[in-house]
């Protein structure tokens, strides 16, 4: 079979930084998402089901851990779920019209791009975040009115914040932090299977899109004009959509953004060069972006720029969440509800 992948001795570096990254994001998620013990000064930020520690109790601070009803909810007191549910299904129907545009416009070799990878991506995270939302909606309408009064009585940022669900009794320690029927309540209603894709696909959007805007706005536009990647309606479309929506999502759910899944952003990206590798195994003879090509010297350069730009792109994500976080609750604290 014809191949149009010629491997070069330079290339085994560009492997090695691709395997070696997708290995460390695995390792990273075994450590952090799988963890079993939590200290007491340690914010708990996995998605799986906390686990006892040696002497059979479990310490742990759902500070940033995600509960189902933050998937739902809005980081806004006083915003119905149904507000969050139209921005998201409002966002799913627009990018879906340009993603169709795109298509129409081209053909299915769209796909090859990195571009149209991230597209995708938000719009089966919108996809996912219409269905959830419609879900918390049908919560709130069949929650009956008693509860839903004494639900509101609890400050929603102290709970989410402050609780420590914490018991050991031996000899040189003996606490007991805040324990209550509503608290336990809290503490185990952490989101299932579905509402862990869904923050992994918050999370690696957020990256993805920080990561395809600045490179396209930033290098490709100035510098790697071509047919398909010169700036237009289609391609400014393409190139601000995704961050504007993801934004407004962002400024309304009660997401948290912990550092360490940017395992999930590496990942994602690792997939896509794979990919190409494999299509150019395959036959194709042209590369979509000149900084992912192998039969350069250069091009273990290029791969470990590209891999070393994921940590400031995923940093521009959480500086933005930190930022929303901080200034908000200043600027509106009896509003304002943080999300970790």
């Amino acid at each position: 079979m014809l191949t149009a992948l010629l491997v070069y001795w330079y290339d085994f570096f560009c492997f090695g930084i691709v395997v070696g990254a997708f290995i460390g994001a695995l390792w990273v998620l075994w450590t952090k998402e799988a963890a079993t013990k939590c200290d007491e000064d340690t914010v708990y930020e996995s998605l799986l089901m906390a686990r006892p520690d040696h002497d059979g109790f479990v310490c742990a601070t759902p500070k940033a851990h995600v509960g189902s009803s933050q998937l739902w909810t809005s980081c806004w007191k006083g915003v119905h779920p149904g507000w969050l549910l139209v921005t998201r299904f409002v966002s799913l129907v627009v990018m879906v019209g340009v993603l169709t545009w795109d298509g129409l416009s081209w053909d299915a070799s769209i796909f090859i791009y990195y571009t149209e990878w991230t597209f995708t991506l938000v719009i089966v995270y919108f996809a996912l975040g219409t269905i959830i939302s419609a879900y918390g909606c049908w919560v709130t309408a069949t929650q009956p009115s008693a509860e839903n009064a004494e639900t509101d009585e609890w400050d929603v940022e102290e709970i989410r914040n402050t609780i420590s669900v914490s018991y050991r009794a031996n000899s040189t320690k003996n606490h007991i932090k805040l324990q209550s029927h509503y608290v336990m309540e809290v503490f185990c209603h952490r989101a299932g299977f579905w509402g862990y894709v869904f923050q992994a696909l918050f999370q690696t959007c957020g990256g993805a899109v920080c990561i395809t805007d600045i490179v396209f706005w930033c290098v490709i536009t100035p510098f790697l004009s071509d047919v398909h990647l010169r700036l237009n309606m289609l391609m400014g479309c393409m190139h601000t959509l995704n961050a504007f929506f993801l934004l407004l999502d962002t400024f309304l759910n009660s997401l948290p953004f912990p550092w360490f899944r940017i395992a999930y952003f590496v990942q994602w990206s690792c997939i896509y060069v794979v990919f190409q590798w494999v299509i150019h195994a395959c036959g194709l003879t042209w590369w979509p972006y000149p900084f992912i090509e192998l039969d350069t010297p250069w091009s273990p350069l290029w791969y470990f720029c590209l891999a070393a730009l994921h940590v400031p792109c995923y940093g521009v994500f959480v500086l933005i969440v930190k930022s929303k976080n901080s200034i908000l609750s200043r600027l509106f604290p009896r509003s304002f509800v943080r999300t970790y």
